[in-house]
């Protein structure tokens, strides 16, 4: 006679599961693993008898039930079931299936969901390392509907915000757990690394590989198996991890460049078979391993504070905000963050045949476990509601560009330090797109309660509504809160492209209309209008390409896709100081200390090209007037911060705050100013 079991299945992140509350389950561990090996049907490498998929990613369960861990909410423990083979090991986490832990927490009752969005902080069993878990809950109901793609997924859903506060050195006590960042193997130099989960990282170089290569190959290759396999054998004993030939860890990696300074091309192991796409916490683990120095994988550009690191993997790529403190030997990751997405696939009763067992299980009787939620539930329901304060939850930073560009960087900058000072948690949510309308729309209809703000720009707020008709008003549907302050846009090129300077561009595109394309942030964007006041002022034709953001239009004028670009000066200066772009001209009114020897436009024979980008906050229109102050004199106290100061002048932009009446004038100067522009430039959006 089978054994029920109540179980919900979810898609978490690019894994797949039961989830399970931990009471549902027999309360003897070697019990416990006997009913996952049935639920799985782990015996049978197609698992035809169970749950799972016929693959790791598919043979994976999260057990969570409610938290005695200080300041936590929930405890997740996470356990990886053998294909093929009757094993469960609970010694590593898993950063995908962790994307369910939240929405699964708040249907089951052990969590009281808000109105808008919740705030679930979970406490990883098995590395004893916190993560706070955001999901979308309007009307206090978990919502797994949405517009956000990952990579490895189809369709879209909800976004769910994983911040990893303490995962470094969380298995073995140390990030590097060898005292060395480069250890040598068989041959081969290697970084054993535990952060978020244990690595062995290798170069593809030295493997013989050149990075790319696609999963099903590199199974393909024995050899290269049976090697990879020996190497991770005598990283687990220099870990201190053991004999880890039974075990799952350490996760071996082939590492090898990204597409540009700010991103890693990363093969997976699961551990012996190449992960289809990437494991969430394997990212964050190849992410420490980049942004750290002295490492086989370390970025050539070493920086710190917020630094978005991309990971690419053969579906595509998961990007990792990473926060690194310190410089050099001293230098240390202090959190990582990044988006996944859920589904609820079913839920329901799994039933497990008892052959499985060799022992009877333990535990409540079946009704008792399934009436368990809802009488949790109702007890929350009926709790007296907390006394109303603003904040009183987490608050979400819309940032209308893609993540990793200028904006989103000196967001993350101002947040960072703007969060503490209000009490709360500040989330960045990049919503790019329809050169910003996208986010602008979503903060114009957001809950006038101070808990959804946006970080605008000259280009949502006055040089796209001046270029064309929009679904909101920047002026009747924002409460501007105050301005940050100002950069100029520079003019670059690709660091290959033989270009020495303003005169010879005018001159090579006179010669040769549409040589040389340049790339925007979108149509009605600072970079966009600035070009075109270019072509204008300077009588030549120049192809335009409109990217969504910034940082993708960097990252392809890098590449040599387009030549020419005009991004704000905080975008631009990391990458001329790393040789990857060259500075040809500044599109303002004067020169910049950081770059002395370069000329303004005017300088170098064309005029009429001043472009100076401004960014400051905004609240959706009737966000009570107490907020509005309390939000900026918390925003001007950020401003007045000396390290926030250095970090924004040393990208080439200016601090300067503002009362909000301030920063509304300006915001309807600026209108006035951009829609003379369109009718003198004769500019359109297509």
């Amino acid at each position: 006679m089978a054994s029920v079991i109540p179980c919900v299945l979810m898609r978490a992140g690019t894994s797949r599961g039961p989830f399970f509350l931990r009471h549902w389950l027999p309360a003897d561990e070697a019990a416990r693993d006997e009913a996952l090996i049935g639920a799985i049907g782990a015996s049978d490498l197609l698992q035809v008898d169970g749950v799972g998929g016929g693959s790791t990613l598919t043979s994976k369960v999260a057990i969570v039930s409610k938290s005695a861990e200080p300041g936590c909410d929930v405890d997740y423990l996470f356990a990886q079931v053998g294909v093929g083979q009757r094993s469960v090991d609970t010694r590593p986490n898993c950063g995908n299936m962790l994307s369910g832990v939240a929405p699964f927490a708040i249907e089951q009752g052990l969590v009281a969901a808000q109105d808008g969005e919740t705030t679930v902080r979970v406490f990883n069993v098995n590395t004893r390392s916190r993560i706070d878990v955001t999901v979308l809950t309007p009307g206090g109901r978990v919502t797994y509907e949405g517009r956000t793609g990952i990579d490895g997924v189809a369709g879209t859903a909800a976004p769910i915000r994983l911040n990893f506060l303490d995962a470094w050195g969380a298995v073995t006590g140390s990030v590097f757990p060898t005292g060395q960042r480069i250890d040598v193997i068989d041959g081969i130099e290697v970084t054993c690394i535990d952060a978020a989960m244990p690595l062995v990282v290798m170069r593809a170089a030295d493997l013989g590989l050149r990075g790319r290569e696609l999963p099903a190959d590199l199974d393909a290759d024995r050899a290269l198996l049976a090697r990879i396999e020996a190497i991770r054998l005598q990283a687990g004993l220099a870990m201190g991890l053991g004999d880890v030939s039974t075990s799952v860890v350490p996760k071996p990696v082939i590492a090898s460049a990204g597409d540009d300074a700010h991103s890693i091309t990363s093969r997976y192991f699961t551990p012996r078979r190449c992960h289809a796409s990437h494991a969430v916490t394997g990212a964050i683990g190849v992410a420490t391993a980049f942004a750290l120095p002295g490492t086989v994988a370390s970025a050539a550009l070493q920086t710190s504070g917020p630094r978005m690191v991309s990971v690419l993997h053969p579906q595509g790529r998961i990007d990792v905000e990473v926060v690194i403190g310190g410089a050099g030997a001293d230098a240390r990751i202090e959190r990582a963050a990044l988006v996944r997405t859920a589904r609820k696939i079913l839920q329901g009763d799994l039933h497990i045949p008892d052959y499985v067992f060799s022992r009877s299980t333990q535990g409540d009787d079946a009704m008792k476990k399934l009436i368990a939620p809802a009488l949790a539930a109702a007890a929350l329901a009926t709790a007296a509601p907390a006394a109303l304060a603003w904040p009183d939850k987490t608050i979400t930073l819309v940032v209308p560009t893609a993540a990793g560009g200028g904006n989103d960087a000196m967001a993350r900058t101002i947040a960072q330090k703007l969060g503490p000072l209000l009490g709360q948690t500040i989330i960045i949510d990049n919503r790019a797109g329809a050169n910003g309308s996208i986010a602008s729309e979503f903060v114009a209809r957001a809950a006038p309660d101070g808990h959804t703000l946006m970080f605008g720009y000259i280009a949502t707020h006055a040089m796209n509504p001046a270029l064309q008709k929009l679904r909101y008003d920047p002026v009747a549907d924002f409460e501007p809160v105050g301005l940050v302050g100002y950069s100029p846009t520079l003019m670059v090129a690709n660091a290959a492209v033989p270009i020495k300077d303003v005169k010879d561009l005018v001159a090579q595109l006179k010669a040769k209309p549409d040589k040389y394309a340049y790339a925007s942030a979108g149509n009605g964007t600072a970079p966009h209008y600035a070009a075109e006041l270019f072509k204008l002022n300077a009588g030549v034709l120049m192809l335009g390409v409109p990217y969504k953001g910034s940082a993708p239009a960097v990252s392809d004028t890098i590449g040599g896709q387009t030549q020419v670009m005009f991004p704000s000066f905080f975008t631009a200066l990391p990458h001329v100081k790393a040789g990857k772009l060259k500075a040809l001209a500044v599109a303002g009114p004067k020169r910049s200390p950081l770059l002395p020897d370069v000329p303004t436009l005017k300088e170098a024979g064309v005029d009429g090209v001043d472009v100076q980008q401004w960014y400051g906050f905004f609240a959706p229109a009737k966000t009570p007037k107490p907020v509005i102050e309390q939000l900026n004199k918390a925003l001007n106290q950020v401003l007045n911060d000396k390290d926030i100061i250095k970090r924004i002048e040393d990208h080439g932009a200016d601090v300067e705050g503002s009362t909000p009446e301030q920063f509304g004038a300006l915001v309807k100067a600026e209108l006035v100013k951009w829609k003379a522009v369109v009718q003198r430039a004769k500019l359109s959006a297509d």
